[in-house]
């Protein structure tokens, strides 16, 4: 697979990073000579200076031969105009954009014919949002993803000293449990994740990603001792894109009492105008006393969203030891994901990171539906139609062979979900939700795609 990515900033290096740790092809085209330097310096890519949103450009990077283009600038324009002249110069490459202007996205989708030449539109604001919501839902856990239409859910789960499952042995969960269907996946402890197997034990300070069905998780959650019920108060900090579309989403039910603090008075005003039932405060979220005035600690939970996420860390620590009962901080920079757990920030929410999710997706061979990276970039976990010419067909888990560090952890076929053990068979059109380590993504892909004679 050959990849052009315009824009070498956070999201076109880790993009960069991950697809070439996997022997693509990649090229990165950005007009500053220092981002690139970065990126040779650190990744095994060819790189390209220059505009992307030049035609020149693009058929110096290879345009007529690329598989996928990504178009990542903080540029709306550039994106969209890059996406336009390589829709010119390749109709048949594959182009993605990053594009956060809703009326672009509006005025695209009430077209009969799409007016923009881009085949999927990238918006993190709008899975950041999502995201949030379903934390809002779900306040115990650290991190939240849904597979096969939400019928299947990956829960990251910090493990208390009064937990049930402590010290329980794996191949046990499920008794100790009541019975519930229930797989863990992973095991983050300290700064290593683990893919476990059977004969694992769950430690006290352990992070546990499991996978169940939705209509299990309230049931599981109780057995687990977390809560499975919306909290009602909260406290956003930031009244950028972002905040200003979660707080308009948190007014379409009523039982949310929400505040929204923000420190522009132009933007203050824009608010109040905008939001109905939304209490909007000018101020400065690392103000104490402005937190105390507001009684932080009857908050169940601050959203810290601010463009300055040493601002929102700073904020969500402040909150936290005044008593908030949850803070969500918003974390742009991916070399601060693997310090902020260690200071107490549990709930992080990144735009970059879910760019890279949402485009993951389309850098996998076979039919992919869904791609969420798990603990920064330590693990991630797939969702994949099993076609009828792929290997993994008519073959049972056990006969797959699956690389260390490989887990298949549910299939859904139908309107089943099946935990599946050794024995069970994969079907065609099968749902496959999987969990790997980077190293093994490769493998993965030949194993959906190309029937082979062994491995």
């Amino acid at each position: 697979m050959k990849v052009i990515i315009i824009g070498a900033g956070e999201v076109g290096f880790h993009i960069a990073r991950r697809l070439s740790g996997e022997s693509k092809e990649v090229i990165v085209i950005d007009k500053d000579p220092d981002a690139l330097i970065r990126i040779a310096e650190h990744l095994d890519v060819q790189t390209v200076e220059g505009s992307g949103s030049n035609p020149e450009t693009l058929k110096a990077a290879g345009i007529d031969t690329a598989d996928v283009m990504l178009a990542v600038t903080d540029s709306d324009e550039i994106n969209i105009i890059a996406c336009t002249f390589a829709n010119a110069l390749s109709s048949s490459t594959i182009k993605l954009a990053r594009v956060r202007n809703d009326d672009y996205i509006y005025f695209q989708d009430a077209q009969q014919t799409p007016v923009l030449p881009i085949d999927k539109i990238i918006n993190p604001d709008v899975e950041i949002v999502k995201t949030i919501e379903r934390m809002i839902h779900l306040p115990d856990a650290e991190e939240i993803n849904e597979f096969a239409d939400g019928h299947v859910k990956m829960i990251g789960l910090p493990i208390s000293d009064s937990s049930p499952v402590l010290n329980c042995n794996l191949m046990n969960i499920r008794e100790s449990l009541g019975g519930v269907s229930i797989i863990i996946g992973a095991i983050v402890r300290g700064e290593k994740l683990i893919i476990p197997s059977g004969e694992d034990i769950i430690r006290k300070g352990d992070l546990i990603y499991f996978v169940c069905r939705d209509e299990d998780l309230p049931a599981i959650m109780e057995r687990l001792g977390a809560r499975y019920r919306p909290i009602r108060n909260l406290l956003l900090i930031g009244g950028g894109d972002i905040g200003a579309r979660l707080a308009e989403r948190l007014e379409q039910v009523q039982k949310f009492h929400v505040k929204l603090v923000e420190k522009d008075s132009a933007a203050c005003e824009r608010l109040a105008d905008e939001l109905d039932r939304t209490l909007v405060l000018r101020g400065d979220g690392t103000d104490q006393d402005l937190l105390l005035e507001e009684n932080i600690a009857d908050m169940d939970m601050v959203v810290s969203l601010t463009g300055d996420e040493e601002t929102n860390i700073l904020t969500s620590l402040l909150a936290k030891s005044l008593g908030a009962k949850r803070a969500v901080t918003r974390i742009d920079k991916f070399a601060y994901f693997p310090l902020v757990r260690a200071i107490g920030i549990e709930n992080t929410v990144s735009p970059r990171l879910s760019a890279v999710n949402t485009i993951l997706q389309y850098m996998r061979k076979g039919k992919v539906l869904t791609a969420a990276s798990i603990k920064g970039e330590a693990a991630e976990a797939l969702e994949a139609v099993a076609q009828e010419h792929s290997e993994i067909v008519g073959k049972s888990v056990v006969e797959l062979h699956l690389p260390k560090g490989a887990l298949i952890l549910a299939l859904v076929r139908g309107e089943d979900v099946i935990f599946p053990s050794g024995d069970t068979v994969i079907h065609p059109n099968d749902r496959i939700i999987m969990l790997s380590t980077p190293k093994n993504i490769q493998q993965l892909e030949k194993r959906l795609t190309v029937k082979v004679e062994s491995f």
